[in-house]
């Protein structure tokens, strides 16, 4: 199992932003596609965007769409989310995954390596 690091959580004000990271260590992250998810509390894990080994396809869920950007950099081996007009919808902890492949996916039940999460918090 790899292992990744999430980072880049906290705590905004409604219409705020936030950029997460994920970075592994101890393998390259260029031949694996990478999804961002997140968890609110008391609901279950959901697929928010996804991206390429190469990051040419990326994907997102409806509801982020015109709001978060996902991007990589290969050669820093990280993969970020840019979150902006953050809305109290969107406070839950937020984790990165891996999959062997270079095709991305929002379905969690593909991905094998995930990081431990980190913590939005959307509030007035």
């Amino acid at each position: 199992q790899l292992h990744l690091v999430e980072s880049g959580g906290d705590f905004v004000k409604p219409g705020g932003s936030l950029r997460l990271s994920c970075t592994a260590s101890g393998f390259t992250l260029n031949n694996y596609a990478i999804g961002w998810f997140r968890q609110a509390p008391g609901k279950e894990r959901e697929g928010v965007s996804c991206i390429s080994s190469r990051g040419g396809s990326t994907n997102y869920a409806d509801y982020v769409k015109g709001r978060f950007t996902i991007s990589r950099d290969n050669a820093k081996n990280a993969v970020y989310l840019q979150m902006n007009s953050l809305t109290p919808e969107d406070t839950a902890v937020y984790y990165c995954a891996a999959r062997h492949t270079s095709y991305p996916s929002r379905n969690l039940y593909e991905y094998d390596s995930w990081g431990q999460g980190t913590p939005v918090t959307v509030s007035s």
